[in-house]
């Protein structure tokens, strides 16, 4: 069976019950808004569709979510017990429809292709999903795909630019709201927010910072996306400027108490990345 497909079933069999607060959806598009598909799947990631979700419901919203993309169910915790990613969970708590929670291995198969152009979404979301689109997909919606960066793009691009950004002991950073493009974390900047940061601040905290800030930023945005002036207004990057956040090796978490204490603490809770 189709992994996917299998998957989809896992949400099926798992879904809760629709309540109060649920959020409506269909495979076809049901009114006049236009459809967004939002792409994430850690924590962080769920915060943002939860902002997506209550900005929704507004009786002036221009959008609604028409489908959600995700990180296949994965073993966690100390049980390894197979388990929904966050942003999965957060969605059928939601009450949204488990045929819509999409949960692809990679995003260039063509059956989860095929489902996604079925919706006819006219932008798509990514926030810390985790997974390479392919020219295929990024070819899909007409208002292009937008990402949600929690850096001061084109520096740290990248997995992991939260925990290589208190590494080099920086003391600004920011989010960026960006077109997504082929080449990594590269497209035209929309906006973005920047930040100072706090001697103690550590990157679980800091990252989920960065999502709620961009989080707001996007749907302060999404009229302009909307009407296409984003794209007239987007900043192409500085690829001379640009520098890279590559994912946080096993050998780096390693804390070395021969080390200054700065570098320990800008170690410490390393662990979320933008490839849950």
């Amino acid at each position: 069976m189709n992994s996917s497909l299998m998957l989809r079933r896992f949400f099926t069999l798992n879904a809760t019950s629709s309540s109060s607060s649920s959020c409506s959806a269909s495979l076809k598009p049901s009114s006049k808004r236009k459809q967004l598909v939002f792409l994430g799947s850690p924590q962080v990631s769920a915060a943002v569709l939860d902002d997506l979700f209550n900005a929704s419901t507004a009786p002036d919203s221009m959008f609604e979510v028409a489908a959600i993309v995700t990180q296949p169910p994965s073993g966690r915790n100390r049980g390894r017990k197979v388990m929904p990613s966050p942003v999965a969970q957060h969605a059928l708590d939601r009450g949204f429809p488990s045929d819509l929670i999409f949960t692809p291995e990679k995003a260039g198969e063509e059956i989860f292709l095929s489902s996604l152009r079925a919706l006819q979404p006219e932008l798509c979301i990514t926030a810390a999903y985790g997974n390479i689109l392919p020219r295929k997909f990024l070819e899909i919606p007409p208002m292009g795909t937008v990402n949600i960066h929690p850096s001061l793009l084109p520096l740290y691009r990248g997995a992991a630019p939260v925990q290589r950004a208190l590494q080099d002991g920086v003391k600004e950073t920011g989010v960026s709201l960006a077109f997504t493009v082929r080449a990594l974390d590269a497209g035209p900047v929309i906006a973005c927010e920047r930040f100072e940061v706090d001697d103690q601040i550590k990157a679980t905290d800091l990252l989920a910072l960065l999502f709620s800030q961009g989080s707001k930023l996007l749907i302060h945005e999404l009229p302009s996306i909307f009407d296409g002036s984003a794209k007239l207004k987007a900043q192409p990057q500085d690829d001379s400027k640009a520098t890279l956040a590559p994912k946080i090796t096993p050998e780096e978490s390693w804390l070395s108490f021969d080390q200054e204490a700065s570098v320990l603490h800008n170690k410490d809770g390393q662990e979320p990345e933008l490839n849950w």
